[in-house]
């Protein structure tokens, strides 16, 4: 999961989608990070870890991180919130078969989109909630897609 920061989107989409594959005992590896190396170390916001926890989903445990290269050889699945983190990533992979590997989150509940999770920043809480929301269903949907073809 890959967002500007990896304090708001990205950690909540990871945490979101920890807790189901916990849930539903998954053999699967999920992580985070950022485009940008603005907030390395820090745990997520303060207002996203608040939203989180009040739907049952913790992340205060997570910590940013920037993307690098080798994050296309540890994962097979790099799941962006936007176009510009799309195109970040995608200028750091060294082959084709890198670049499949990177799609945007939300193209697993609307398919063919591109559609961006907006980033409830700047924003209030009840942004922080809309935003946990779409992540919510989004990651329903990408589970279902990997249990379903698997």
């Amino acid at each position: 999961m890959v967002c500007l920061g990896n304090i708001c989107r990205s950690p909540m989409a990871d945490g979101l989608l920890l807790r189901k594959i916990n849930e539903q005992q998954l053999d699967l590896k999920v992580d985070s990070a950022g485009t940008a190396n603005y907030h390395i170390g820090k745990a997520p916001d303060l207002r996203m870890i608040k939203t989180a926890a009040a739907h049952g989903t913790p992340i205060d445990f997570l910590r940013a991180r920037q993307f690098d290269k080798q994050d296309f050889k540890n994962y097979d699945l790099i799941l962006v919130m936007d176009e510009s983190n799309y195109n970040d990533v995608v200028r750091l992979a060294s082959t084709e078969e890198e670049k499949q590997k990177v799609d945007y989150l939300l193209n697993y509940l609307q398919p063919g989109t591109n559609a961006k999770v907006p980033d409830p920043y700047y924003g209030t809480q009840q942004d922080f909630e809309a935003v946990y929301d779409l992540l919510d269903r989004a990651t329903d949907a990408l589970i279902h897609k990997i249990t379903h073809e698997h």
